[in-house]
């Protein structure tokens, strides 16, 4: 089985995922951040380094995909692959960061990936206010990430939105992240077990159903 974690930078990804790998027994799988070979560069310099970034997180998150079908357990990831198409390349093009050329390069490239694999069992979505998560990355403190402006977080927040309730194909469980404190608060995390064992072994639908 897979389990995703999505959500904004700053949202409690990472957290979350260790969390319920540690509860479940899953393993949990991260994405590349502190070894991406581009991540220092495209946030100095965004217009030049976002294709780069992209392609690079594509690559590894189809491999990851790869992985996790052929898998026998059940697998929770932090970040998916949609997300970096949907929210990160869809916003990076918004802003004209990327060619025309570029773009669609890039989306022919994820459709054709998208041909052998399937989404996961349950996508976790956490949503979180731009105060929320500029807290959560001051208080983690990487460098590069002290520099993302409001604005990118509030427009990263606008396309989570969009692609979970009007893109996104699969199953969804909406956690909101401001109201709740599950690395500190063992009733917080309760809350958010019963809720996935409710979605994955229970009789209550997704919160946003397949179309």
């Amino acid at each position: 089985m897979h389990i995703a974690v999505a959500g904004n930078i700053g949202s409690g990804k990472s957290t979350l995922t260790k969390l319920l790998a540690k509860h479940y027994g899953w393993e949990a799988r991260f994405e590349s951040v502190d070894d991406n070979p581009y991540l220092e560069d495209y946030y100095r310099d965004i217009h030049r380094w976002s294709f780069n970034l992209e392609v690079y997180f594509l690559k590894e998150r189809f491999r990851d995909l790869i992985d996790i079908a052929q898998a026998k357990h059940t697998i929770i990831q932090d970040r998916t692959i949609y997300e970096g198409v949907y929210v990160f390349m869809a916003n990076n093009k918004a802003m004209g960061h990327l060619t025309d050329r570029d773009y669609e390069t890039y989306m022919e490239l994820f459709e054709q990936m998208m041909t052998i694999v399937k989404p996961p069992e349950l996508m976790i979505y956490l949503r979180a206010s731009v105060p929320h998560l500029v807290g959560n990355i001051q208080k983690r403190g990487r460098e590069y990430e002290q520099a993302i402006k409001l604005e990118y977080l509030q427009n990263l927040n606008e396309r989570y939105d969009d692609f979970i309730y009007n893109k996104y194909p699969g199953k969804v469980m909406t956690i909101e992240k401001d109201v709740l404190d599950y690395q500190n608060n063992p009733k917080d995390l309760a809350t958010i077990i019963d809720r996935i064992d409710n979605h994955l072994f229970g009789l209550f639908p997704s919160d946003t159903p397949n179309p």
